[in-house]
């Protein structure tokens, strides 16, 4: 039996294009959510970063990896039906916690997120793995934008620093440079969205995302969750999030006691 909030089509689409929208994912959670989010951005993590140039117009912020430490959002992470969907749209019998990230642009951000996968950027190998992006704030004329079937592509893309534009790695070779999805007549799938609406997507999947030249902020809050492959993998230089001192080697399940077992079969 699959989630009442999935059919099959939701599985296959995820499956085959590597994104679909989940009507009402975090629907009863919007409220806790924005709290969490507030509270985030009055006391950022260590991995806080403010995405804009001199100059540039708005406000980008961005964290992650801050469920431990605030209450709501490890509520919401345990009480919605995020890892059971999950589950279904991965074909996994258990999900694991990777990391949880949130991305606010206030009004008048005209930055658009720069395409990227997020595989490259962290240590997590394995094909089943889903994120889920969820805003708390209505969005129109659309956002987050995914490539279908770029989950699929032979090469990763190269991993670059959003605020700097470097290069991440420093060895390029077995990446493909970032492509221009607008240009190439790649298919991009983006949709206009309710608070507690989700985008999942494939760790693999190319995105990015408009700016917001609105007059309403746009909130959003991000899920990492991994399922039955998911093993520790090395790369060329740091990670992000690094997860310093960990102590896995390649080939290893995430540690429970880090990533714990969300949901099981």
């Amino acid at each position: 039996m699959t989630h009442p909030l999935l059919t099959q089509d939701h599985i296959d689409a995820y499956q085959k294009e590597g994104v679909v929208l989940i009507k009402g994912l975090f629907k009863d959670h919007v409220e806790t959510l924005r709290r969490g989010i507030e509270r985030n951005m009055n006391e950022p993590g260590e991995y806080a970063a403010e995405n804009l140039k001199e100059g540039e117009g708005g406000r980008f912020f961005d964290d992650y990896c801050n469920w431990t430490r605030i209450t709501e959002f490890e509520e919401v992470i345990r009480s919605s039906p995020a890892a059971e969907v999950a589950a279904d749209l991965m074909g996994s019998n258990r999900v694991q916690m990777f990391h949880d990230h949130v991305l606010v642009k206030e009004p008048g951000t005209s930055k658009a997120t720069p395409w990227h996968q997020d595989g490259p950027y962290y240590f997590v190998d394995g094909m089943q793995n889903v994120s889920f992006w969820s805003p708390m704030d209505p969005v129109k004329g659309a956002s987050l934008r995914c490539v279908a079937g770029s989950h699929r592509w032979k090469k990763p893309v190269l991993p670059t620093r959003w605020l700097s534009e470097e290069n991440f790695f420093a060895d390029g070779e077995a990446y493909m440079p970032v492509p221009d999805p607008d240009a190439e007549g790649m298919e991009v799938k983006e949709w206009e969205m309710e608070p507690g609406d989700a985008v999942a997507f494939h760790y693999g999947t190319l995105h990015g995302a408009r700016g917001n030249t609105t007059e309403s902020r746009r909130r959003a809050f991000s899920l990492r969750l991994v399922g039955d492959d998911a093993r520790y993998v090395e790369r060329p230089g740091r990670t992000s999030p690094p997860f310093p001192g960990h102590d896995m080697k390649a080939g290893d399940r995430l540690r429970e006691d880090w990533f714990p077992t969300i949901f099981e079969r």
